[in-house]
């Protein structure tokens, strides 16, 4: 039966500073997936901890928190699923801050029955709005974190789980395995669950300090090719000193079937007879993505503008455009790499974080968008994009328009790594050094020659 004491709700919001931060080194220290290494954030990871909070009578009550230790990937709406697989016949009695998506067979429970009786149970995260008697800090957010470079608070999401036919002690408890996490599809992978020391929790008053009975971390790290096959965004190009415009690269993303519908391929064409249906067939909720038909077929395409020259600055326009008509990007973010970001002046409408993995390295840049402003980049249509200039103070011993030095080396959206046009296809400077030489003599010669000709045939 359901053990008598209630659940506590504790506030994970008091963890000390230093608790959190001796977190973040030792799910550093536990990173070894190569297939996951990203170069731009090598410490990047999901921890989910889970903290034994209370022995009941037949289990446990443990808080679980997810904090999002990557430094500009986050989760998006429709949020996060976690899963995993339970070590004996444990059963979940209820849950604050989150549900299973299932219960399943829970018949040979005879009055209270449990919340969840499942092997392997699959939670996901409750809605804004919960009622305040199910919510406990951090949770309530449809699954949605932020990225921990974006909003450090918003980086953590938590719930709490009372667990029956368990352990009750130390020794007795066995931690769950096979843990799954999607946000919201794949892409991370979780090694095993580690018994690592107990957390501290800080009192209201900061003059006591409580630990939990006995805590577990799981870290999950993130692969781009696991994720999806195919690429999500490109990269287009352009300046004010030469009228060609690089497109994004033939597709990049795929190629379309021109037709509307499912599969590899589909699309829809902005001027196709009530659009509206298309996008959203009456009577059912479609989250698979229909991209607007272009060349490229990515759902996102990044427009970097070289724009204006000044004696000592040179400015840059950067487009980002939405061509998925299923999809809102909420918290979007965006990644560069260029060697003059050592030197930005001054950024319109974006954010702005200086990213250094490696010392003495400071050229990438995150960007993102002002919090009730442009943070929100709406689905396809006329306001399915977001822009903002840089302003570059020149460096006399690297500056220069020649050879494609003022595009970007690399672009990510999202986390996702986009597709760059090839570097001979970049936008040259207008020069005689490199246009091709045509000799004056040319001309000439070939007059000469030919009245040769016609005097020999005379």
């Amino acid at each position: 039966m359901e053990p008598s004491s209630s659940l506590v709700t504790v506030s994970v919001t008091k963890i000390t500073t230093f608790t959190i931060s001796l977190l973040f080194l030792i799910s550093c220290s536990t990173f070894t997936s190569t297939e996951a290494y990203d170069a731009l954030d090598p410490n990047g990871n999901i921890t989910i901890k889970w903290d034994v909070i209370q022995w009941t009578a037949d289990g446990y009550v443990a808080v679980v928190t997810m904090y999002n230790f990557q430094q500009y990937r986050h989760i998006q709406s429709p949020g996060w699923t976690l899963g995993w697989t339970w070590a004996k016949k444990e059963v979940i009695w209820s849950m604050m801050g989150a549900q299973t998506t299932e219960q399943g067979d829970c018949s040979k429970f005879k009055g209270n029955v449990p919340h969840c009786c499942k092997k392997n149970p699959t939670v996901v995260d409750l809605l804004p709005g919960t009622p305040y008697n199910q919510q406990i800090a951090n949770c309530c957010k449809g699954g949605v974190i932020s990225s921990w470079a974006q909003d450090p608070a918003g980086a953590v999401s938590s719930f709490q789980v009372s667990v029956g036919a368990a352990g009750t002690t130390n020794k007795t408890v066995r931690v769950p395995k096979n843990i799954t996490l999607k946000a919201p599809g794949p892409g991370y992978t979780c090694g095993p669950a580690k018994i690592v020391r107990p957390t501290a929790f800080m009192s209201a008053d900061k003059r006591r300090v409580t630990q939990a009975l006995m805590t577990w971390n799981i870290t999950c790290t993130y692969s781009q090719f696991l994720a999806q096959k195919t690429p999500t965004c490109c990269v287009s190009l352009s300046s004010f000193y030469n009228d060609t415009i690089v497109s994004c690269p033939t597709c990049a993303c795929g190629c379309q079937n021109g037709t509307a519908g499912t599969g590899s391929g589909a699309c829809v064409h902005p001027d196709t007879p009530h659009l509206a249906s298309v996008i959203s067939p009456p009577g059912k909720s479609d989250n698979t993505p229909l991209v607007q038909c272009t060349s490229h077929m990515c759902p996102i395409r990044v427009h970097w503008h070289v724009k204006l020259n000044y004696k000592e600055y040179w400015r840059v326009k950067v487009t980002v455009t939405n061509f998925n008509y299923r999809m809102n990007y909420s918290l979007w973010n965006m990644v560069v790499q260029h060697p003059n970001f050592d030197n930005l002046t001054k950024i319109f409408s974006f954010q702005y974080k200086s990213l250094t993995p490696y010392e003495g390295l400071n050229d990438t840049a995150m960007l993102w968008g002002v919090k009730f402003y442009n943070d929100f980049l709406s689905q396809a249509g006329p306001l399915g994009n977001v822009q903002s200039e840089l302003l570059f103070r020149k460096d006399e011993s690297t500056f220069t328009f020649d050879k494609g030095w003022a595009f970007p080396r690399r672009i990510y959206f999202n986390g996702d790594n986009c597709v760059m046009p090839p570097p001979d296809a970049y936008p040259w400077l207008p020069n005689d050094s490199s246009r091709p030489v045509i000799s004056l003599l040319l001309p000439v010669m070939t007059l000469f020659l030919s009245m040769a000709f016609l005097f020999a045939h005379v």
